[in-house]
């Protein structure tokens, strides 16, 4: 959407923005708190005065958002002109709560902004805290009576973490991640029960659960159970080991890849 206004005087336009955001505008009220400057959004922002997309500038930018908002003014009266057009126009993007960073390019009287909320992805470094926090999630599921589907399941004994698993499990993810797709089927061809086979585990059944964009392991294993599929995994009462992995790639569209592995060990005679 392109506006257009005449001169008036300058001003600076990332201030007047967050004084629209603490004051509120167009009968939305304010209170929220100030927007940060980012120097991807800014480089997002000079993508799309390029002609780039929203989704692509911003992924192309290295920025991880979880929700992004675009505007487009133009102005021969500087920054508080913009600012005027903004209020008036763009109200509910400029005072949506949830968004934190702001990022701006100019060309001419054309200003684009951009308003982002971070995707917050845990580091490598949480990778053990995590997987038990995934661990306690599915055995909290798996300890009720659910339904995935049209399939009713009853309560399932808890699972426990195998190291061998979340091998499998991490490779998956990184893989996807460095290759920038999103499958069951590895970009060398591997299907799941390959790459558990690959870390030396010896499995009588296998199953695995992907998920994509997911931040936490709360809002990951929540959407596993939202899904049949997914959900027919995590409570099959055949399954007794479980390992997940993890791993994060700002510049793909995805960002952050889960990977979680089931297996019922084979018992060596």
């Amino acid at each position: 959407m392109l506006l257009y206004v005449a001169p008036a005087a300058h001003a600076s336009l990332p201030d007047d923005i967050n004084a629209l955001r603490l004051h509120g505008c167009s009968g939305r009220p304010g209170g929220n708190a100030p927007l940060h400057a980012a120097r991807k959004l800014d480089e997002a922002a000079r993508r799309i005065a390029s002609g780039a997309a929203l989704p692509d500038a911003i992924t192309a930018s290295g920025y991880s958002a979880r929700s992004s908002a675009e505007m487009h003014v133009s102005s021969a009266g500087g920054e508080r002109a913009a600012a005027e057009l903004i209020a008036a126009h763009f109200c509910a993007q400029v005072t949506e709560p949830s968004a934190r960073d702001i990022g701006i390019a100019r060309s001419g009287e054309d200003t684009w902004i951009l308003l982002a909320a971070p995707l917050l992805v845990p580091q490598a470094r949480d990778a053990a805290a995590v997987s038990h926090r995934v661990l306690e999630l599915v055995n909290s599921a798996r300890a009720q009576p659910r339904r995935c589907g049209h399939e009713q399941y009853d309560a399932a004994g808890p699972v426990t973490l195998s190291t061998a698993l979340g091998e499998a499990a991490l490779a998956h993810s990184v893989d996807m991640a460095e290759h920038s797709y999103f499958d069951h089927a590895g970009a060398d061809g591997s299907t799941p029960a390959t790459r558990v086979t690959r870390t030396g585990y010896l499995w009588r059944l296998v199953g695995e659960n992907l998920a994509s964009g997911m931040p936490t392991p709360e809002e990951a294993v929540a959407g596993w159970l939202q899904s049949p599929a997914h959900c027919h995994n995590l409570m099959d009462p055949r399954f007794t080991a479980m390992g997940v992995g993890f791993t994060v790639n700002p510049k793909s569209p995805y960002v952050i890849y889960w990977t979680q592995v089931f297996a019922q060990p084979r018992t060596v005679q």
